[in-house]
């Protein structure tokens, strides 16, 4: 019955029905395009992951603008790539706030001055921090790259700096709502693992292709593997090759006892 009473509840948030967020217990959730998410938690704490916003060519005026974004309290990166640390180093230091990454993504921000060694807080895959009171924060593997393009100031050319090892993140907030962001990832079996240790209420996974799984492999990872009640796709549409699509991940899940949720840039949701 519980369950029940959280997917219809969801439902009717992420329909445009009114919702509280975390006024009344719950964890409130906005799309902002690509990878890219604003948590706001039941404590009222605002964590951004992946947050590639004024760059982002598919972007809205709203979610290009980071003052939009108001106070965040924590910045998560799943890797190196561009479209996904994008404006995470500004942001942290516009709210003096920690940005966790992959440890060696970590290390190539604070030797190229990108941020200070206080806002890049040593993490890598194990067990869980709490970054926030009452919040766990979980790195999971992904399998993908993660290099870092860096402009040098003083040539003005590119560099490639490491980037650690990519990661997924699983956010457990305060009420026990707990999501799976994966980053950029290819299908692999130890989603099981993730599924069976964490089990998520929520998966994020990309559908684009080409550099990541497609909608099929993500259909697979969500029906056999993780199971979750929800499932969002990511990481589509905003480059040309980014060809899969949320109707094809929809059709790939027909039958499985779980809600896709396509969310457009700036959509809410509140669990």
């Amino acid at each position: 019955m519980k369950s029940l009473i959280v997917i219809l509840a969801a439902t009717l948030a992420f329909a445009g029905a009114p919702f509280a967020g975390a006024a009344d217990g719950k964890v409130e959730i906005e799309y902002l395009g690509h990878a890219a998410f604003k948590f706001i938690s039941v404590a009222g704490k605002v964590i951004v992951i992946d947050p590639f916003l004024t760059q982002n060519p598919k972007g809205t005026e709203r979610s290009k603008n980071l003052d939009t974004l108001g106070k965040v309290d924590l910045v998560l990166v799943t890797h190196g790539h561009g479209d996904h640390l994008g404006d995470g180093p500004e942001i942290a230091k516009r709210n003096n706030v920690p940005l966790y990454a992959p440890a060696g993504l970590s290390s190539s921000l604070v030797v190229l001055g990108v941020l200070p060694k206080e806002l890049a807080p040593g993490m890598n895959k194990g067990t869980a921090v709490m970054p926030l009171p009452g919040i766990k924060l979980t790195m999971t593997h992904a399998e993908h790259s993660s290099e870092m393009t860096w402009k040098n100031p003083a040539t003005g050319k590119d560099e490639i700096h490491v980037g650690g090892e990519p990661v997924g993140f699983v956010i457990e907030f305060e009420n026990g709502f707990k999501v799976y962001h994966a980053g950029d990832t290819a299908l692999f079996g130890d989603m099981r693992l993730i599924g069976e240790l964490y089990k998520p209420d929520m998966a994020m996974l990309p559908i684009g292709g080409q550099y990541t799984m497609g909608p099929q492999e993500a259909a697979l990872a969500v029906r056999d593997y993780l199971k979750p009640k929800f499932a969002v796709p990511i990481h589509y549409g905003t480059f040309p090759f980014l060809k899969g699509t949320p109707e094809e991940f929809e059709q790939a899940l027909a039958g499985a006892p779980v809600k896709v949720m396509p969310m457009k840039n700036g959509d809410k949701a509140s669990f």
